[in-house]
């Protein structure tokens, strides 16, 4: 570079004296800019990555951390001396301002079946060798996209086993997400693409109405996820910091429509069949809380989302995000509470009513009159007025689940930071807000309540958050 440098200044001898000054000096920073970028002189300076912006994920909503009293402040009405007041702190983090909606959970469920069926697809193109080579006619413009797996790092193999095809060790390879399925039976191009297609759907002697039905039972999303309290535990009773994670590396597979015979299950001598048959599948009811959906399947919806994010964002060359998951009961109570630390309700006082002798939320008040708030069953999930972080429906309308796991005494013994008693077997996972067919007592933000982590009802929903990284102090754009 130097002898570059020397032969090019014997061109510029023409120079006046002040321009030749003014492009020596910058041949001299050129030469040191060069020398320090090769070179960092010995010195720590540490490893540059890329700056990194928070953003704001799509319809959620910041909660900075902060210190609250967790539990009841005021009398115990059940008497159940299950949330005794304790001060704890709870870190910044996003949560979603409404209830997940059926309109939301159903692109959950239409991007697993199309996965489902490209996976079934492309299996039959390549077990009775219909493939060929640059043949996309009929169902080969959904073969996979190669067929090469010798050379797939272990990485590869695994995204692909756990985000590709359904079927690990057999089937390795990336499904073709270029192409979009024909569920119409008019835009079938051949007798085999027609033969996967039909075995989507239930046998005719299944139907009713008139109507194919999808077998939802084949719509399983499968995922793997690291044990981390497990493993710590474990670390922390053998004294040995480097143990095997292998044991620790689970792997579940979740049936993921919603249980839409909730509605009628839920209520003795009742007559809610028109909820029962359309309340997911009919437009009208899009924006309205989903319902029928167990813990694991929430659990799963969490998984799915971070993966359908991260997608785009490496499509793009952007960093990753961190996990979509469920609220501790913790971080639920402390978003309920808006920012009034005493509140009863999400709205902060202790009245039910507002000033012109309307209800604020969505639940029973009366004993059998659940029209007294002017709905009988669930609302929209952008109904009411939201509470002082913009969250909507914290009470009332359905309850929602948490990732915590339900002990009647956890408060006693739980950590002031960030509490959270997670156990993933332990079946009792906690609920909190109330829903619609409640009365008032569990609307209370300090309220407590459990479900089966393996159970469904018409009356919980679920909502998600996401770990704020960094410090919240920052102006979010």
């Amino acid at each position: 570079m130097r002898k570059f440098l020397v032969l090019h200044l014997f061109n510029y001898h023409f120079l006046s004296p002040h321009v030749m000054k003014r492009f020596l000096m910058c041949i001299l920073l050129a030469i040191t800019v060069y020398s320090c970028g090769n070179k960092n002189r010995g010195e720590l300076i540490g490893v540059k990555q890329k700056k990194w912006f928070p953003e704001k994920p799509y319809g959620m909503t910041l909660i900075e951390g902060g210190a609250f009293i967790m539990g009841k402040s005021d009398e115990d009405v059940a008497r159940l001396n299950n949330a005794a007041a304790k001060t704890v702190t709870v870190p910044s983090f996003y949560m979603d301002e409404t209830e997940i909606t059926n309109s939301e959970y159903k692109q959950f469920v239409y991007w697993v079946k199309d996965s489902v069926t490209m996976a079934l697809l492309a299996r039959k193109i390549e077990e009775e060798g219909l493939g060929e080579e640059g043949n996309t006619d009929g169902i080969n413009e959904f073969a996979y996209k190669d067929s090469d797996t010798s050379d797939l790092t272990p990485f590869q193999k695994y995204m692909r086993e756990n985000y590709y095809d359904v079927e690990p060790d057999k089937y390795l390879r990336p499904l073709n997400w270029d192409n979009d399925i024909y569920w119409d039976t008019e835009d079938y191009p051949d007798a085999a693409y027609s033969e996967v297609l039909d075995s989507m759907y239930l046998p005719p002697d299944l139907w009713y109405d008139g109507e194919m039905k999808i077998d939802v039972s084949k719509l399983q999303y499968k995922y793997t996820w690291f044990d981390a309290e497990a493993a710590a535990a474990k670390s922390k009773s053998t004294r040995n910091k480097f143990i095997d994670r292998k044991p620790y590396i689970k792997i579940d597979t979740v049936r993921i429509y919603p249980d839409t015979t909730v509605w009628i299950k839920d209520f003795i001598y009742s007559y809610n069949e028109p909820m029962h048959n359309e309340y997911f599948s009919h437009p009208a009811f899009q924006d309205y809380p989903v319902v029928g959906i167990s813990w694991e399947q929430a659990v799963a919806f969490c998984h799915w989302r971070t993966h359908y994010k991260n997608s785009y964002q490496k499509s793009k060359g952007k960093p990753l995000v961190n996990n979509f998951r469920l609220p501790s009961e913790a971080e639920w109570e402390y978003a309920a509470r808006g920012g009034v630390p005493s509140g009863t309700y999400p709205w902060g006082g202790p009245y039910l009513l507002n000033d012109r002798a309307c209800f604020l939320a969505n639940f029973k008040p009366l004993r059998g009159d659940y029209a007294a708030d002017q709905a009988v069953y669930t609302v929209e999930a952008k109904s009411y007025l939201p509470n002082d972080f913009n969250l909507f429906n914290m009470a009332g309308n359905v309850s929602e689940w948490t990732s915590s796991s339900y002990d009647s005494g956890a408060y006693e013994y739980v950590s002031t930071l960030n509490p959270n008693l997670s156990i993933r077997e332990e079946k009792r996972k906690v609920i909190r807000g109330g829903s619609w067919k409640d009365v008032a007592y569990f609307l209370r933000v300090s309220s407590r309540d459990y479900e089966y982590s393996d159970t469904s009802r018409s009356y919980i929903g679920f909502r998600t958050v996401q770990d704020y990284l960094g410090t919240s102090k920052v102006k979010i754009k």
